[in-house]
């Protein structure tokens, strides 16, 4: 069935890998601050910043399907040196923003036969790490903000969050632009390979589509085996 699917953020990175995937099947508005990429692409662009902006609610259907919020941030640092108002821009684009969004959108949310909400955490909520205090704060108030946010409105929402692992995207970047710090990334993962924003993409459709319609309230590890197993490596 042919659903009504927002994405905020589709121009880059696992937004963009989304969009591709669904926008044959589905119609897909995209609310972004650029519409590159996405020439060529079935798609409803709605110019967007989550930064400074509000969602214009007359450039979308009466009802939505699927909404998924890509924006987000990776502050990998000592705590020592991280400001609070570090913590504060980092928990504003990850939480507070997408928080507007879902509230100004959930009429249309609730005015479907079943909505799937898909939110983003980060496998260091589950898996303590050095220097993710920022995102690991920010990134841990969406998943227990999804528990309950999914509590509160079954069956009438399905609300998913995925956990992935560091995975090729333009917010990473910087993480994996060599080959040395590549392999040093594929060889803590059990799958020996860092994500790439495909893996993530696929379980965000999944999540999307009908597929899932008996998954709610749930924190899915896109992240290579790290968070669970410990292969001896």
């Amino acid at each position: 069935m042919k659903k009504n699917i927002l994405l905020i953020g589709g121009s880059y990175g696992i937004g963009h890998e989304t969009v591709k995937q669904l926008h044959q099947s589905h119609t897909v508005y995209v609310a972004s601050r650029t519409s590159e990429n996405l020439s060529g692409l079935n798609v409803h662009h709605i110019p967007f910043d989550v930064a400074t902006d509000k969602l214009d609610l007359t450039q979308l259907p009466e009802s939505i399907d699927g909404f998924a919020y890509f924006p987000g941030s990776i502050n990998l640092r000592p705590f020592k040196g991280l400001r609070p108002e570090i913590f504060e821009k980092d928990f504003r684009i990850n939480v507070l923003s997408m928080i507007q969004v879902l509230q100004d959108i959930l009429p249309k949310l609730l005015a479907s036969e079943q909505a799937s909400v898909v939110l983003y955490s980060t496998v260091a909520v589950k898996v303590g790490m050095p220097f993710h205090t920022s995102v690991a704060a920010a990134k841990g108030a969406i998943e227990g903000f999804a528990k309950s946010l999914a509590a509160e409105y079954a069956p009438k929402l399905r609300v998913n969050v995925i956990a992935p692992s560091l995975t090729h995207t333009p917010l990473a970047d910087k993480f994996l632009n060599n080959d040395i710090k590549k392999e040093k990334a594929a060889q803590r993962h059990p799958l020996k390979r860092a994500g790439e924003a495909t893996d993530v993409a696929a379980m965000t459709s999944f999540l999307l589509g009908n597929e899932s319609n008996w998954m709610t309230g749930q924190i899915v590890g896109v992240d290579g085996g790290i968070s669970t197993l410990n292969t001896g490596n």
